[in-house]
């Protein structure tokens, strides 16, 4: 294995950086900062990133097959006309409490969009328990609620014979796995794969590599995690010069390069003194193994 590089890459603070997807064709990474309200892309040809303001906390960006994005904003799903600097609302979700908001998502492999939800937070770590649930926006715009009582719904990932679904209910401390059905969207059969120890803190977003491993984001942890969700044990730690790590995904050429968001959300000024890169967007180089290319969204 070559030496692992960490390197700070997004100068560009967000507040609660999130849900980063590489986009292969334009060479950009696209990614959401929650509180900040706002979906940016970063082109590492030039440096430059060029961001569209959201109306409200906006917790997960995703690539669209037939062009632009869409995004899980407030408690509805969007379209980005990201030409037209447009956002226009696919569906609104029935029942959810204007007291929750979207987090985390993903598009499975056959183009459905999961994203779940969470009490909108007082203070960073301090909410309302249990008010989350677990979506699906399908092609068609159908929306599916799978399960609710969630605290914080975060990563998501499928497994790459697609007949595991990987789920984080942050506070639960725990990577959970269901059996997947992709002709469906369905899950079942939830159980504990990976427990988090103390040092780790917080599981949030994750990814996956071509060996079938995940990456786990640990918010407080200052690390990401690779992990074994087969043996339920941790191969391999990395860590950074920022405590609030949030997500990950592969990208660059090969997907062998592995692009981690931050927040500085809640911060003093002497923790930001000691850690002026919070809230940056990290690179990490020398992994040694690739991701896969992300799913866009069918509908």
């Amino acid at each position: 294995m070559s030496s692992i590089k960490v390197e700070c890459v997004v100068k560009e603070k967000c507040e609660i950086g999130e849900s980063p997807v590489w986009e292969e064709k334009d060479g950009t990474l696209i990614y959401v900062d929650i509180s900040g309200q706002r979906v940016s892309r970063w082109n590492p040809a030039t440096n430059k990133i060029q961001s569209l303001r959201t109306e409200k906390y906006v917790g997960s960006v995703v690539p669209r097959k037939s062009g632009g994005y869409v995004i899980a904003e407030g408690t509805r799903f969007a379209s980005v006309d990201w030409e037209r600097q447009k956002i226009t609302t696919i569906v609104n979700l029935k029942g959810e409490k204007s007291t929750n908001r979207f987090n985390d998502g993903k598009v499975d492999p056959a183009g459905r969009f999961f994203a779940g939800t969470m009490a909108i937070e007082v203070r960073p770590g301090e909410l309302e328990r249990k008010q989350g649930s677990l979506y699906t926006l399908y092609p068609n715009h159908t929306v599916v609620n799978h399960f609710d009582e969630v605290d914080i719904s975060n990563g998501l990932e499928w497994s790459l014979d697609h007949r595991t679904f990987y789920y984080i209910d942050s506070l639960a401390y725990t990577v959970d796995a269901f059996d997947y059905d992709l002709s469906t969207g369905g899950i079942s059969n939830r159980r504990v794969v990976y427990k988090m120890e103390k040092e780790e803190a917080i599981p949030d977003g994750m990814c996956i590599d071509t060996e079938g491993k995940l990456w786990v984001a640990c918010y407080n942890g200052g690390r990401v995690l690779r992990i074994d969700p087969q043996t339920g044990t941790r191969l391999q730690t990395v860590k950074f010069p920022a405590e609030k790590i949030t997500s990950c995904c592969f990208g660059g050429k090969d997907y062998s390069d592995l692009y981690v968001t931050s927040s500085y959300k809640g911060m003093d000024d002497a923790a930001m003194a000691k850690q002026p890169q919070a809230g940056c967007i990290f690179k990490v180089t020398g992994l040694g193994v690739k991701g896969i290319p992300p799913y866009s969204f069918a509908g």
